[in-house]
């Protein structure tokens, strides 16, 4: 069985946990101690020089490291149901939309976490709270976005689930937990959304 390198309440590994199970596809979570240290020792660097979550490890000891890069592995060994496009013009969709979550609501979400009070507490860096309130703001400006978006569609992509929701998703919940980001209960489409997916099995039992 495949190894997925974990540690519960991180969104990343979350985001594989909920797209294999999407594809009933069984992983055998370890959970790692990140508080421990151990992504920078030196048996996990040989898994991921990065350090980081999640990591996938095959039979044969191959591991794969990246959220996404997994989901795509997992795609084509499971291609239905389809999560990435199922079309030249839905896979350009969905990559887009996936993108512009990521890099734009993940960063944000990213460094609020970073620069908050957890980190610090933590003494994993040194906080710099312009960099917190910059992506504290940034992140509910997107979620704006996202409201405004959602009143058009019923998903992060276009007319049906895919990768895009699960990211979203992951990331607004780990938000709303850890880092007082909870959207604004006035973004009616944005909480809409929320509740449907949220009432897929796949993301019940993550």
């Amino acid at each position: 069985m495949m190894k997925l390198y974990s540690f519960a309440g991180a969104p990343n590994p979350r985001r594989v946990l909920i797209f294999a199970a999407e594809k009933s596809l069984q992983l055998d979570v370890v959970n790692v101690d990140l508080r421990g240290g151990e992504t920078k020792r030196p048996e996990f660097l040989s898994k991921n020089p990065s350090g980081k979550i999640p990591v996938l490890e095959l039979g044969d000891g191959t591991c794969i490291a990246e959220t996404v890069a997994i989901c795509r592995y997992l795609e084509a060994l499971a291609p239905e149901p389809n999560l990435f496009g199922r079309d030249a013009l839905e896979t350009a969709l969905v990559e887009a939309h996936h993108r512009h979550i990521e890099f734009e609501l993940h960063s944000s979400i990213g460094a609020a976490w970073v620069n908050g009070p957890i980190v610090a507490a933590a003494g994993l860096v040194q906080p710099i709270e312009e960099q917190r309130l910059r992506g504290a703001g940034l992140t509910r400006k997107y979620y704006q976005r996202m409201d405004k978006e959602l009143a058009n569609r019923p998903f992060m992509a276009g007319e049906r689930f895919t990768v895009a929701d699960i990211s979203a998703l992951c990331m607004i919940d780990f938000a709303a937990a850890m880092v007082d980001l909870r959207p604004d209960d006035a973004l009616q489409h944005l909480w809409a959304w929320h509740g449907r997916v949220s009432q897929r099995s796949s993301i019940r039992q993550s």
